[in-house]
Formats: C-alpha cells, sequence, structure tokens
C-alpha cells in the first residue's frame, strides 16, 4: 500500500505495547512487543515505546496517538504514576515524542481509548451511554455520555479497579493479576488448566465472576449505562466465569438496572489501537 495521510495509535499496557499505523479507518501496520518488566529506568522503557513506533511509522504519519494506563494531564501530555510501569511517576510524554517524531502527539488513558475506538468501530456505535471495562493486567474503564467520553479534570473518571474493595482494591481481585496474588498461579497457566477441567483453575474463575459482578455493581450505581462492553485478556476468558459472574448480579438492589443493562464482549481487533488512532481527529 503506497504512503498516505495515516496516524499511529499506540496501546501502552503493563504486559505489552501495541502500535499500529491507521489509514482511512483500517489497520495497514502493526507491531507489538513486550513491555520491559525489570526496567532500571523511565529511560529504558521509552526507548522500547519509540522502537515500537518507529516500527510502524512512515512518511506519511500525521499524528501519534497514545492510551496509558494511568491519569493524564491531556493538555500538557504528562503521564503520572503509572501502577504496572516502572519509574513512570511524571513522564513528559507528549514533549519527548514531538520532540522525536516531529509530528503532534495525543494522550488519553488507555480504557478511554478502548472505550473510543468501540464507539467508533464496535457495539458503542449503537448506543449514546456506555462504558468500557479493560480486563487485563489491572482493570480500567471509559465512560461515553451522550456519544463522547466523560469530560473530567484529570483523567481519572472510570478507575473503578482503584476503589476500595474486601481488604485491597478492585482491580486486585479483578484482573489478570488476580490469579497470581490470590491463587499464586499465572494467568496462562491458569486458562490453560481451566480449559482442562482443572478443579481448582474452575474455581479460581467461578470466583473471579462474583468479583467481575461486583465491578458491574460499582459500574452500575455510579454511572448507570445502557451498555458495559469488556475487552482485554482476562475479558477474552469470559466462557470461564460469566455464568458465576450473572448469578451473582441477582442479589442487586435494583434487579431492573441489570434486567435492561447490555453486558458485551469485545470482538474488535485492536480497540485500543484504533481507538488511540482516534485521539488525532
Amino acid at each position: 500500500m503506497g504512503k498516505g495521510n495515516s496516524n499511529i495509535g499506540v496501546d501502552l499496557g503493563g504486559t505489552n505495547m501495541r502500535a499500529g499505523r491507521i489509514m482511512d479507518g483500517i489497520l495497514v501496520a502493526k507491531n507489538t512487543i513486550p513491555t520491559p518488566k525489570q526496567a532500571k529506568s523511565c529511560e529504558e522503557t521509552l526507548s522500547a515505546l519509540i522502537n515500537v513506533i518507529r516500527s510502524v511509522w512512515d512518511d506519511g504519519v500525521k499524528a501519534i496517538g497514545i492510551g496509558v494506563p494511568s491519569v493524564v494531564d491531556r493538555k500538557s501530555g504528562i503521564v503520572y504514576n503509572v501502577v504496572n510501569i516502572p519509574h513512570w511517576e511524571e513522564v513528559h510524554l507528549k514533549e519527548i515524542l514531538e520532540k522525536e517524531f516531529s509530528v503532534p502527539v495525543h494522550i488519553d488513558n488507555d480504557a478511554n481509548c478502548f472505550a473510543l475506538g468501540e464507539r467508533i468501530f464496535g457495539d458503542g456505535q449503537d448506543v449514546e451511554n456506555f462504558v468500557g471495562l479493560t480486563l487485563g493486567t489491572g482493570l480500567g474503564g471509559g465512560i461515553i455520555q451522550q456519544g463522547r467520553l466523560l469530560a473530567d479534570a484529570n483523567c481519572g473518571s472510570g478507575e473503578f479497579g482503584m476503589l476500595p474493595y474486601k481488604d485491597k482494591i478492585l482491580e486486585y481481585y479483578c484482573s489478570g493479576s488476580y490469579f497470581m496474588n490470590v491463587w499464586g498461579v499465572d494467568g496462562k497457566d491458569m486458562y490453560s488448566r481451566a480449559v482442562k477441567g482443572d478443579a481448582e483453575a474452575l474455581e479460581a474463575y467461578r470466583q473471579l465472576g462474583i468479583h467481575v459482578a461486583a465491578a458491574i455493581k460499582i459500574v452500575v450505581l455510579t454511572v448507570d449505562p445502557e451498555m458495559i462492553i469488556f475487552g482485554g485478556s482476562v475479558a477474552a476468558t469470559h466462557e470461564l466465569f460469566e455464568e458465576s459472574m450473572r448469578e451473582n448480579l441477582k442479589d442487586f438492589d435494583y434487579p431492573n438496572s441489570i434486567k435492561k443493562l447490555q453486558i458485551r464482549y469485545s470482538t474488535m481487533e485492536d480497540p485500543g489501537i484504533i481507538g488511540a488512532a482516534s485521539l488525532c481527529y
């Protein structure tokens, strides 16, 4: 495909960095690399980020959009206190990348980008008010109201995973890290065991369903959306926890709200990338 006007979207996660070049709404190039787990400095992770962007770059790129798993000063492009990426307490990401690539850079929370991608290209096209919940390395949320991302002060709305829950926070029990936190087993290993019928793994997923139900109740009580769209690696295993999740929604104090609520699982390929690129428009 020849060069033309395009944008790059980057989904920066605690486990992987995904970058893609989008032309006319179509993903024409993509690359994924692991996010450095034992990075000794912020610069080490930044170098990996620059490399994955460069791997999908061409001279037709007009702007870069990035979703990050934390709060962001949208105007200045400063990223603060990224929980799952070492040494990212205050990163002037917009300034750094604009100097590196000489194009405008737009930054938002990664779950916001997921929700935006679903709004433009996924199940969210059909509803004006919904929440995109990312069940991956962590738990995040993007809130779409009246067809747009919710306007907020610090890019922190929808961070449901940080709410107090049991003896920790909701994310501790309701994300990919839950399996290691509670069961001492890597999430991929637990999934492999569960699909083979291992009793302990199936019980782990049953309990996960209880925690996901708690997350849904919190979303309904705070935002009351028409729809919740789940995305992320854990959401892709929903056949293992959905029965328990729905069973544990039956005791909700406002049953009609649950009855009306549409629950979907993302079928989009790379909504985080597409959503991040959508920040450029």
